[in-house]
């Protein structure tokens, strides 16, 4: 299951986040050097290197990821970690890979891709994940998201002009099945629509007892 998450950034925290990452136009480095010996053959992009702005960028965006509605009844997170800043020009891509199932010490469930170009700014680009379905390109505004399993095989299509900037990053979920994650996700989703039509409480309460419930057995803390 792929979820969108519509303006985790407002349009001044875009516009923020991406002058914080422009002020130091040679703090990028080849995005090989992440990547596991399977993507390196495939990988051809940069990323921010480590230090002070990228620390502020990643407490930033973990801080709007909490926030937003939809993140935490869908991901159940435990854990937001090894977060990157991905910039594509003109000529670079990455090819169809899966990422690491475990990376500094944390078990990768679901991965997440937040954009930051205007989509019309860049041509290509697109983050495309392969399912049972075929496959689904992605390309969003600046701030939406894109949230999915992280056993995905994906890639993202060469860039033909302009410039992709995006913020990719893991969850380790307290939910470890994705099956279980959509359950409480729809009775999270069902609980909030019948709380808006003012349903009787007991309906809610005998709800919200089976989402606790359900947690309780499934969670791994």
């Amino acid at each position: 299951m792929t979820v969108l998450l519509d303006q985790v950034l407002s349009p001044d925290d875009v516009t923020r986040l991406t002058a914080l990452i422009a002020s130091d136009s040679a703090a990028f480095e080849d995005g090989k050097a992440t990547a596991g010996w399977a993507a390196k053959r495939v990988k051809s992009n940069e990323q921010a290197k480590a230090g002070p702005k990228l620390d502020a960028l990643r407490r930033d965006v973990r801080l709007a990821l909490e926030r937003h509605v939809l993140f935490a009844p869908y991901a159940q997170p435990k854990s937001i970690f090894r977060m990157l800043v991905s910039r594509y020009k003109p000529g670079m891509e990455y090819g169809l890979h899966v990422d690491d199932a475990v990376m500094s010490g944390h078990r990768a469930d679901l991965s997440f891709t937040l954009f930051l170009s205007a989509p019309d700014s860049y041509q290509g680009g697109e983050l495309i994940i392969d399912g049972l379905e075929g496959e689904t390109a992605v390309k969003l505004e600046p701030g939406q998201a894109v949230v999915y399993p992280t056993g995905a095989l994906h890639r993202v299509a060469q860039v033909t002009s302009g410039e992709r900037l995006a913020v990719v990053g893991w969850i380790q979920s307290l939910i470890r099945r994705g099956d279980q994650r959509e359950i409480l996700f729809d009775l999270d989703q069902t609980i909030r629509a019948l709380n808006e039509t003012q349903a009787p409480d007991a309906i809610l309460d005998r709800l919200l007892k089976t989402k606790a419930n359900l947690l309780r057995q499934w969670a791994e803390l």
